[in-house]
């Protein structure tokens, strides 16, 4: 790990998020949805479910909201038409984007993301072409405020529950797992009472790169606000230098 942290961003965004919880609710019951639909209710025998359900928890979401969400899509098996698309590209100056979208409908996603890239004087690339400056894991952040346990002790404790790396900044603690071993990982810190300011699988970039160009820097930034804007959109991945 280059000891790269993102949890200032991290922070940023759930502040700059709550005012728009109803949309990373609603986008969370999508997820739900689908993963109900394709292993059924039980997160004990449904990793994809109980992956959602970490995400909902770190986000804040009540537990009863999470449970309707699910009785709701047990019931409604049937009516779930969401699916799963990926596009990858370049914003300016080649930064590599990756945007994960859950749509009912692929051709309006893909207009409104196409347009999202254009907009920002970027271009959308063929299934690829970016995703192999990434690397998949299993993120876990850490706010050093809210916990109590030491350091040293946190990192054995994610080690022995199967975590590949453990890294200390000056605010948080990042653990990263393999994503087979995410839940593993993610239930052994919940036993333990941690709290997680993230906990997901996601894409980390192999390497960062920064912008000091102010025209680039406002291309990138009006393609990230369309597609944040966008409820198709569930993540967007960047190898952008935001620090």
């Amino acid at each position: 790990m280059s000891g790269h942290s993102k949890f200032a961003n991290i922070k940023h965004k759930k502040e700059k998020n709550d005012a728009a919880k109803g949309k990373i609710f609603t986008i969370i019951g999508r997820e739900i949805a689908v993963a109900v639909k394709e292993g059924g209710p039980d997160p004990a025998n449904n990793f994809k479910l109980s992956q959602v359900i970490a995400k909902a928890k770190s986000n804040n979401m009540p537990n009863d909201t999470i449970e309707r969400g699910i009785k709701k899509a047990a019931g409604d098996v049937g009516n779930v038409n969401y699916e799963y698309v990926t596009y990858e590209g370049y914003g300016p100056n080649g930064i590599a984007i990756i945007v994960d979208a859950l749509t009912d409908n692929k051709n309006r996603t893909a207009a409104n993301v196409r347009s999202a890239f254009t907009k920002g004087n970027g271009n959308i690339g063929t299934p690829g072409c970016v995703s192999f400056m990434f690397d998949k894991k299993g993120q876990i952040i850490i706010d050093k405020e809210e916990c109590e346990m030491e350091a040293d002790d946190l990192m054995m404790l994610a080690l022995d529950a199967g975590a590949e790396d453990f890294s200390e900044e000056e605010d948080s603690f990042e653990v990263l797992t393999d994503p087979d071993s995410f839940e593993e990982v993610r239930s052994a810190l919940e036993k333990e009472g941690i709290q997680m300011a993230q906990a997901e699988v996601t894409m980390i970039p192999q390497n960062y790169v920064t912008l000091t160009d102010e025209t680039a820097l406002k291309n990138l930034q009006r393609t990230l606000d369309l597609l944040d804007e966008d409820d198709d959109v569930q993540a967007v991945y960047h190898n952008w230098d935001e620090e």
